[in-house]
């Protein structure tokens, strides 16, 4: 593996699955249902209705389905981004997505094919994790222990190059005694460096591999705490299943 803290990652891509098992499968699918003030803050509005996401596990690639209509579906890639219908017809798409956040702050408006994008790229690293640390390209530094209450997490700083598409090149990820993932700290970088902190828990095992079903991301303050009054996003997660 190509970072200097062998020990924590392997220990922790270990209690995950393993990269035996996670490398055996290629695509994950699962019922999302998503909430928060993040989509209120951009125009959007947001109900409760599950959603079918697919994340490609060794491309960066996914889909959710349905979209903005019952038979439409997003196409996320990092250099492309589209709305299709079932029969592969294109409603809508944009090259270069990244390119269309150049300006933008906490509650610039974002559009049908912003939102695809984000929601593509954050589910593909969501269900990826711990996995696409060990890409090529990607290091890590073990930092001092964190406390969080009366529980004191390791931790691992992740930098990420350019073509691993993510909330933004430089992330802070928690561990607990069991080496499973609990937090998450990173800005998000096409929302004006948004800063979040994203807790995780009531985790799935499936087909071997471990992920959690639940993600909470809060505002995070000047300190590094959460501000718990004050969730963006949130993530439940059912139905899990690999091919």
């Amino acid at each position: 593996m190509n970072d200097e803290n062998c020990d924590l990652l392997d220990r922790v891509v270990s209690a995950h699955g393993g990269l035996d098992r996670w490398n055996a499968l290629s695509t994950v699918r699962a019922s999302i249902v998503t909430g928060g003030s993040l989509w209120g803050m951009k125009g959007l509005t947001q109900d409760s209705t599950a959603r079918e996401m697919a994340v490609w596990l060794h491309e960066q690639r996914a889909s959710v389905m349905p979209f903005g209509a019952p038979n439409q579906r997003t196409a996320y890639t990092p250099n492309r981004i589209a709305i299709e219908n079932t029969n592969g017809d294109v409603v809508a798409e944009r090259w270069n997505p990244r390119e269309s956040f150049l300006g933008h702050g906490e509650t610039t408006p974002w559009d049908p094919l912003h939102r695809a994008y984000f929601n593509g790229y954050a589910l593909w690293s969501y269900l990826t994790m711990p996995f696409l640390f060990t890409l090529p390209g990607v290091k890590a530094e073990e930092l001092s222990l964190w406390e969080e209450g009366d529980q004191h997490w390791r931790r691992l700083r992740v930098y990420f190059p350019e073509n691993v598409v993510t909330h933004c090149s430089t992330q802070v990820f928690y561990f607990g005694e069991d080496f499973l993932l609990r937090r998450h700290d990173y800005s998000v970088d096409i929302s004006g460096a948004l800063p979040a902190a994203q807790y995780v828990h009531d985790y799935i095992e499936a087909d071997g591999l471990r992920t959690p079903g639940k993600r909470r991301a809060y505002r995070r303050d000047e300190r590094g705490q959460a501000i718990e009054e004050q969730l963006l996003v949130s993530i439940d997660i059912t139905n899990l299943r690999y091919t």
